[in-house]
């Protein structure tokens, strides 16, 4: 049986199917779980009481996980909350400016869809400062490194990206 963790996490996602994964994923280890399916509905939650931590879509209906995010910093108890982005969209025209200005001005850590729930939790748990098991302190380090190397393939020129790529065709 997993061990309780005394920590709550709103799980902002506009899809059905994701929100039920990550909740699913949370509630295994240990966490408690609030949901909301856009970013008013998310605003209402943290209204009603403060999560721990926010997991949050950037694209979404009605309300973005941008304009939720700005609404949470206007207000200073809110502006604390933890915030791991959580995105199908970080490469595409839909949400790459909006999370280069998130990571650049606010949570610096994303995970792109489809997530893999142990990086999803290993994550959460650092940003809490959890007790994690080797295997999720590897896990949460691997996410760290990969968004930092996104982040510089991004802004890299391309003579960069040719020699990056000859580098990792070498290793297999």
């Amino acid at each position: 049986m997993t061990q309780e963790i005394n920590k709550t996490v709103l799980v902002v996602d506009d899809e059905d199917d994701v929100r039920l994964f990550l909740t699913t994923a949370l509630i295994e280890a240990g966490f408690n779980v609030e949901q909301a399916c856009d970013g008013l509905e998310a605003l209402q939650q943290v209204k009603k009481s403060k999560p721990d931590l926010i997991s949050l879509d950037l694209v979404m209906p009605k309300h973005s996980g941008v304009k939720f995010y700005h609404e949470l910093t206007k207000n200073k108890e809110w502006a604390s909350i933890p915030i791991i982005i959580v995105t199908g969209h970080a490469r595409d025209d839909l949400g790459k400016a909006d999370l280069k200005e998130l990571t650049m001005s606010g949570p610096g850590i994303y995970l792109e869809k489809p997530v893999k729930p142990t990086n999803y939790i290993a994550a959460i748990k650092k940003l809490l400062c959890v007790e994690v098991t080797p295997e999720e302190d590897e896990a949460a380090e691997a996410v760290a490194m990969q968004n930092e190397l996104k982040n510089m393939v991004d802004e890299a020129d391309p003579e960069t990206l040719r020699k990056i790529k000859a580098l990792l065709k070498g290793r297999s």
